[in-house]
């Protein structure tokens, strides 16, 4: 594995991918680089490992990436600028995105919301039961129309593929969490808690102060 991130390149890769998943174009334009050499990199990467891909449970032609292992990450990653805020969008605004601004009021000092495209009536029950047996205080609010919550300060981070892919220009981060209501179990959620969880705790350190 350090043998892979032994290449500049695909090191790179790993920390674009260590703050939120991309598709193979999405991250060629952030690299400028040709595809066929990204390709190369990416197999490299894929065959020891620390990266993988799933399919888009939006555009379902669509594949993200995403660093499977951040602990082999160097202590000396550039840290990122701290935002205003940080706002979690979802489609419906009614499970994914207001657990991780939950979660992520916990671990951080930087104010958070979240929003949807297309917010639902209500919060999901099983967002609810899950926030509970976790212990994660999550307010009962109204799902809210992202229009009326983000301003130009604010870091969006989307927890959601159909939001990430029709907002595009809006989403500065992408976090592909597979949808919990969809499946509608206590394990989907809980699932999808640990997932979002996980990423937040590793996104935070790396906020400057």
């Amino acid at each position: 594995m350090y043998a892979a991130l032994g290449d500049p390149a695909r090191l790179r890769i790993a920390d674009i991918l260590s703050v939120g998943d991309a598709s193979p174009s999405e991250l060629a334009a952030a690299l400028d680089m040709p595809s066929n050499l990204l390709a190369h990199h990416l197999k490299v990467l894929r065959e020891v490992g620390l990266v993988t891909s799933h399919r888009s449970q939006g555009d379902g032609r669509r594949q993200y990436l995403r660093l499977a292992d951040r602990t082999l990450l160097p202590a000396t990653t550039e840290p990122l600028a701290a935002p205003a805020r940080v706002v979690f969008v979802c489609t419906a605004n009614s499970a994914r995105s207001h657990l991780a601004a939950a979660l992520w009021r916990r671990a951080s000092q930087v104010p958070a919301a979240s929003a949807g495209t297309h917010p639902g009536d209500r919060i999901d029950p099983g967002a609810i039961d899950a926030a509970a047996r976790h212990g994660v205080p999550l307010p009962r609010v109204r799902p809210r129309m992202i229009t009326d919550v983000v301003t130009e300060d604010d870091l969006v981070i989307t927890v959601c593929d159909l939001a990430h892919e029709e907002l595009r220009v809006w989403a500065e981060l992408h976090w592909s969490i597979p949808d919990p209501v969809s499946v509608g179990t206590p394990k989907a959620f809980d699932a999808a808690l640990a997932d979002i969880e996980g990423r937040v705790l590793s996104l935070v350190p790396r906020l400057a102060s």
